[in-house]
Parts: C-alpha cells; sequence; structure tokens
C-alpha cells in the first residue's frame, strides 16, 4: 500500500516548516519504494553568482525523502534525519529540478534512502544525496 501524490502533497502542507514549504516542493510520483518531486526554480534560492544553493538542494533530498519513506510506509509517520550525504556535481541555473528517490532499505526502526537531483531537461544529475532516517513511530 503506498499513498497518491495529493496525499504526499497533505503530509507536506501539515508537517513541514514555513520556510521549508517557501521552497515551493510538489509531488509528482508516488510508488512502493520511490516518491518524485519538484523544485521550482527561483531567485530567492539562486546563491553568488545564480546558481541554485546547495542549502536549498540538500533540504529538497532531505524533505523528498520523507515522502518517499512515507510512501513505503503507506502512510505519514514520526521519522528524523539521522544522516545525510551530498554530492554536487555541477551548477543549476535557471530551471526546475526534479528530486527523485529511491528507499533502499525499509526496516522496523530505521529507512535508508538515495535521491538524484537532475535540472529539467538535462541528461545528468546536478547533485547526489544519501540519507538514514530514524522511525520513531
Amino acid at each position: 500500500m503506498t499513498i497518491s501524490p495529493a496525499d504526499a502533497d497533505k503530509i507536506l502542507s501539515d508537517n513541514f516548516a514555513p520556510w521549508v514549504l517557501a521552497l515551493g516542493l510538489t509531488v509528482q510520483e508516488t510508488g512502493e519504494r520511490h516518491a518524485v518531486l519538484r523544485l521550482p526554480w527561483s531567485e530567492a534560492l539562486a546563491r553568488d553568482g545564480g546558481g541554485l544553493s546547495g542549502q536549498a538542494l540538500m533540504a529538497a533530498a532531505d524533505t523528498a525523502t520523507v515522502i518517499a519513506v512515507s510512501a513505503a510506509r503507506g502512510a505519514y509517520g514520526p521519522m528524523t534525519t539521522v544522516q545525510q550525504s551530498t554530492s554536487f556535481q555541477r551548477p543549476v541555473l535557471g530551471t526546475d529540478v526534479r528530486i527523485e528517490v529511491r528507499v533502499t532499505k525499509l526496516g522496523k526502526r530505521m529507512a535508508f534512502a538515495d535521491i538524484t537531483m537532475t535540472p529539467e531537461g538535462a541528461p545528468e544529475p546536478a547533485a547526489t544525496a544519501s540519507t538514514v532516517y530514524a522511525l520513531l513511530g
């Protein structure tokens, strides 16, 4: 059992801080062990030089992991980030970013995921991440 993209958007609006919601993330797809979100381009998220800030990408990856883990569990439940490692490969300039999360292991108390962040229309990712979550309930 998984959740729908509409259910996942409601998880976002009901459970995340206003500054996370200000990223403008939308859920495009959910599945048994994955989720795809879109991070829209915004000048407000750009750093000096015009590239999307790494902090925005990291927050998007972290948030998208909550959605993917919720989809894998069939519902939202309390969880917290234990570890996140992000590698930046190229800048994102003036375009939306596809955030694709794959839950690689879902246990009773821990979940692990890999995230790929690809600029719209690009053949290769701008960044990748891996996360570990503690499942609290």
